[in-house]
């Protein structure tokens, strides 16, 4: 298992150390470096797939569909809809292990879709990788009769490993995968932390990068993306209708904000993201990247409406220097993530898992933080 870094270790420290860090490293041993679904995802037959395939540029889209196939489709948790003729269909997923929300976006006459944020399962305790979530939304998508045209990011996530690229090559290979056009200032930051020296590893780890206001389209559905900085400097969210994707830029109101303290993070950012939300008109629906309930069922999202009245750290009159100190402290006191590396290495480079060394094992490497009086 990965130690956990000490409580009080900033992750700008972290990220500080650069080429001077020592490692240590996690394998994915040969011995679970098959790929297998969930017992819940009651699998019919057996499946065997070695983690390769995930970096693999030759998965066909022939053997993806005969696998989907045998595999149950996820039942969303929500399906949700507006009566108006600006906002697609949406379809809400929950996986539970990292409390990330996940989205089908659909427009159901033409048959079309995109996913934004899909996970791949990973357990630091084992080493196993598993596309069980994302064979799940697969299997939905193909039993809906919907054509997935895009697999969007709204930025590098810290707490999950994405399926963004495994998706794409189980459809076939040719579905992009879209990300905000800043992802490069966060691949130069964590790129010397795990020894990704050779530039070539971030050749074409993404197919589209989203500029600012950029038009997306979903079948005949035509939205935009927004910056939403603060949390991560490539922070994006996806405008469609009166449905905005808004990621980590803003949680649920009894949740209220995510953290800053990521190298490119900043609370004034995330501030100024947060009131750029709460000024859209008060019938759009936030819908969120993830949720911490307490006392209460999951949900996904909340009206500009209720955000304003409600968000328990930034409302409409919420003083810019109160929310950042009291986002800073609060950050201060925060440990990382139990996913940050693993998640880093591989969402930095679209989904891909580190490339395997010469006797084909992969690993996930984590940074020592070394005091000072430790020699190695």
């Amino acid at each position: 298992m990965y130690p956990r870094l000490p409580r009080n270790i900033s992750l700008s420290a972290i990220a500080r150390t650069q080429g001077r860090v020592h490692w240590h490293k996690a394998s994915l041993p040969r011995t679970s470096r098959s790929l297998k679904l969930a017992p819940s995802q009651r699998l019919i037959g057996s499946l065997r797939m070695s983690t390769s395939s995930i970096c693999s540029q030759s998965t066909t889209s022939d053997a993806s569909s005969s696998r989907i196939a045998n595999v149950p489709p996820t039942e969303p948790w929500r399906c949700h809809f507006e009566f108006d003729d600006e906002t697609p269909t949406i379809y809400t997923f929950f996986e539970k292990m990292t409390s990330t929300w996940q989205y089908v976006v659909a427009d159901m006459k033409q048959g079309e879709a995109i996913v934004i944020d899909p996970v791949l399962d990973y357990d630091p305790a084992s080493g196993k990788v598993s596309t069980a979530t994302a064979d799940g939304l697969l299997s939905f998508a193909r039993s809906m009769g919907l054509t997935i045209t895009g697999i969007m990011e709204t930025h590098a996530h810290a707490d999950h490993l994405t399926a963004a690229h495994y998706m794409k090559e189980a459809l076939g290979g040719n579905v992009p995968v879209g990300i905000g056009a800043r992802i490069d200032q966060v691949q130069k930051t964590f790129a010397p932390m795990y020894g990704m020296d050779d530039p070539n590893m971030f050749q074409n780890t993404f197919d589209t990068l989203f500029h600012d206001d950029e038009p997306i389209r979903v079948g005949s559905f035509i939205g935009k993306v927004i910056h939403l900085p603060g949390h991560t400097p490539d922070h994006v969210g996806y405008v469609i209708g009166k449905a905005v994707f808004a990621g980590d830029s803003i949680f649920n109101p009894d949740v209220g904000s995510a953290r800053a303290d990521f190298p490119g993070g900043d609370v004034h950012d995330l501030y100024t993201s947060m009131k750029r939300l709460l000024s859209l008109p008060e019938d759009y629906r936030l819908f969120v990247g993830h949720d911490y309930p307490s006392g209460r069922d999951q949900t996904c999202s909340a009206t500009v409406h209720e955000q304003r009245l409600r968000n328990k750290h930034v409302t409409i009159g919420t003083a810019e220097a109160e929310f950042a100190q009291w986002r800073k402290a609060r950050d201060s006191v925060l440990g990382a993530p139990r996913l940050l590396h693993p998640s880093l290495q591989v969402n930095i480079r679209g989904g891909r898992l580190p490339p395997p060394d010469a006797e084909g094992r992969v690993w996930f490497k984590t940074p020592i933080v070394k005091p000072v009086e430790v020699k190695i």
